[in-house]
């Protein structure tokens, strides 16, 4: 009549062992001892059961933390009139449970694995913990000695009040006045940081430049944001006799993505956002794949689930986000119009997003890679070398890049004492040093 599978335990007598079993239902999706019946099904009997649901209900309070009463259910049953328990517990929410006497290590800590209760691998109490528990941004900051200047800078140039009184509401700080993650993330000592590195043609063989950007997670956005804007170079064609410039990536695209990296983010890992450019696309990689229960169909279709929802709010009060969800619908939007659409990447850890350049052209392009593979810098020297006196403008015709673009390039030649400045204004020229 009883069986013991996945879901279902039999126990002739009620014994300490139990509590391993409760602990491994608990922690797995929930099931059924009954106490009293032997290992092949024939039922045994209890002699005295009101002590033993004296002595369970003691044990199960006692002897397993966190607290399972209320995700426990005891009865009695009488069956071929031998008394039995029938004790059930439910798939509970705050995992891993474990033994109070051996703590939350792999003798402490169990799992139901087919018909029998397994103790759990380090990586598997990591999982439960990372799945179960408060988020990151909830938990209590390592480091209680943070500074919120470019956070509050923030706040004062969008006309939003940000004082002592609003680190609560904005949950920088809990119930027992310690700063969060939360603050450490928005805090000058954040020790994360966004990785961006720019590469010749469309590999990672050769390096052309690469920053890294650090500090508070708003200040890592817009450092960013700018940064990308002065690679983001403009084309311009003749359309219906006028000019028409586009960038190379559309501007609220690379918003978007970078956003959607810093905000969902999983910061139980130590790692950085990689920004990856090459000639023909931008790759943004951030740690932590999908929220359990989520589908890249869903993302596609305006579900927004953030994995860091404090985060996501003050980003949202900011004005950095305009509404949940609606961010990469439109950036396929965007996109529809150059006949291109962004590429994701998903695995459990990771989440890559891959822009492609609007402007590129395979052809050309593989054309100039095969017949020219100097660095900029090699190209603007060997340039130098041909005209004594050279005017910014002849670096953006020679490189085809923005006058932004060319100005950074020409203030690192100068810090590199490379090149020298001649003149002011419009008279300004440059010569090789």
């Amino acid at each position: 009549m009883f069986v013991k599978n996945k879901y279902v335990e039999l126990k002739s007598e009620l014994t300490k062992d139990i509590k391993k079993e409760i602990v491994a239902f608990a922690n797995s999706k929930g099931g059924t001892i009954y106490i009293g019946v032997n290992d092949d099904g024939t039922i045994k009997g209890l002699k005295n059961v009101s002590k033993d649901i004296e002595d369970l209900n003691s044990m199960i309070r006692e002897g397993i933390k966190s607290d399972l009463s209320l995700y426990t259910n005891i009865e009695t049953s009488k069956y071929e009139e031998k008394d039995i328990i029938v004790l059930k517990i439910m798939d509970a929410p705050n995992k891993p449970y474990y033994l109070a006497d051996k703590g939350i290590k792999s003798n402490g800590v169990f799992f139901r694995h087919g018909n029998v209760s397994a103790p759990a691998s380090d990586e598997m109490i990591k999982t439960l913990i990372r799945e179960n528990h408060d988020s990151f941004e909830c938990e209590i900051s390592s480091n209680q000695n943070l500074h919120f200047t470019y956070l509050k800078n923030a706040f004062q140039n969008k006309d939003i009040l940000f004082n002592e009184n609003k680190y609560k509401t904005l949950n920088l700080l809990n119930e027992g006045n310690y700063y969060t993650n939360l603050a450490l993330l928005l805090s000058d000592e954040c020790p994360f940081s966004i990785k961006c590195a720019i590469f010749e043609g469309n590999n990672k063989i050769t390096f052309k430049d690469r920053k890294e950007f650090n500090g508070s997670l708003i200040k890592q956005l817009e450092d960013t944001l700018e940064y990308l804007n002065i690679v983001n170079k403009i084309s311009g064609k003749i359309v219906n006799y006028k000019r028409v410039d586009t960038r190379d990536y559309p501007e609220y695209a690379l918003r978007e993505t970078v956003l959607n990296a810093i905000i969902h983010r999983n910061y139980n890992f130590s790692g950085s956002i990689l920004i990856s450019i090459f000639d023909n696309r931008i790759e943004v990689v951030s740690l932590g794949g999908l929220m359990s229960g989520i589908t890249i169909n869903d993302i596609l279709s305006g579900v927004s689930q953030p994995r860091n929802k404090n985060l996501a709010n003050i980003f949202y009060r900011l004005k950095y986000v305009e509404s949940y969800g609606t961010g990469i619908g439109r950036m396929l939007d965007i996109y529809s119009e150059f006949h291109l659409k962004p590429e994701f990447s998903i695995s459990d850890n990771s989440f890559k997003v891959i822009l492609p350049n609007v402007n590129y052209k395979e052809e050309e392009k593989d054309k100039d890679t095969f017949i020219d593979n100097k660095t900029q810098t090699e190209k603007i020297v060997d340039y130098f070398k041909e005209n004594e006196k050279v005017k910014r403008e002849a670096i953006d015709k020679l490189l085809h890049i923005s006058s932004t673009r060319s100005k950074v390039i020409l203030s690192e030649l100068l810090k590199e004492k490379i090149i020298k400045k001649v003149g002011v204004g419009k008279s300004t020229y440059y010569q090789l040093k």
